[in-house]
């Protein structure tokens, strides 16, 4: 019986979604090192025979807002419509999918017709190759090195490091100037958990870009915890 409602529920859902077609449901974005902002368009046409309302839409992140066009919700078949998204990249690198969930009509509250994505590739300008080092408690407190590398064909200079940790020592060593550094991390001990955040401040243009953070870390043996977890 369950499983006929489910089959039933997702057949609903699809025939509300092939209402509304969209000329793509994923788009993909190329932002430039200096964006702030990046703006997505999915059109779409009421392909039914009747109207079709959308009654919400959930970007499921403050950094993600969303307008339909002219704030226009109900559309007669035949009709064209709009749905924007703007995205604040913030700090974010990478490539980064934000969702906008879309209900119309009687769309179940947890079952909505439509989900948006907007797949934004954003340039990463200082990359930290690894982000995190980590000892185990107990553990010898060898140094470990942490490649930093200017990327897109940029030079930018490494004009500063910190640790928000004092036990978390940082040695910062250029391997080729504006290009390529290399920052050695070492604890002053092991024998207790511990966490750094390490502070790698640039003279990016990009202001966005001008700072990078990696992280220090003694913790728990993973092994340990399992072992115990299980007893």
């Amino acid at each position: 019986m369950k499983h006929t409602l489910a089959f039933w529920m997702a057949l609903a859902i699809f025939a509300q979604a092939e209402k509304l077609k969209f000329d793509s449901l994923l788009k993909e974005i190329s932002a430039s090192p200096e964006a702030k902002t990046v703006v997505t368009d999915f059109k779409f046409t009421n392909a039914s025979n009747k109207p079709v309302t959308i009654t919400k839409s959930d970007p499921g992140c403050s950094c993600l807002h969303v307008q339909v066009q002219g704030g226009k919700l109900t559309y007669a078949p035949g009709e064209d419509g709009l749905i924007r998204t703007t995205f604040d990249m913030g700090n974010f690198s990478g490539t980064v999918d934000k969702v906008v969930a879309v209900w119309l009509d009687d769309d179940p509250q947890d079952h909505p017709s439509l989900r948006l994505t907007s797949r934004v590739h954003i340039p990463v300008l200082v990359n930290l190759e690894p982000k995190t080092v980590a000892w185990e408690i107990g553990a010898k407190p060898s140094p470990q090195v942490i490649a930093i590398k200017m990327m897109e064909g940029q030079e930018i200079h490494v004009k500063g490091v910190s640790s928000s940790n004092p036990v978390f020592a940082c040695t910062l060593a250029t391997v080729k100037e504006g290009s390529e550094y290399k920052l050695t991390v070492i604890p002053a001990a092991t024998d207790k958990a511990g966490i750094a955040v390490i502070r790698i401040e640039t003279d990016a243009k990009s202001a966005k870009h001008r700072l990078a953070q990696a992280f220090g870390v003694v913790r728990k043996n993973a092994a340990g915890v399992q072992q115990a977890s299980s007893r």
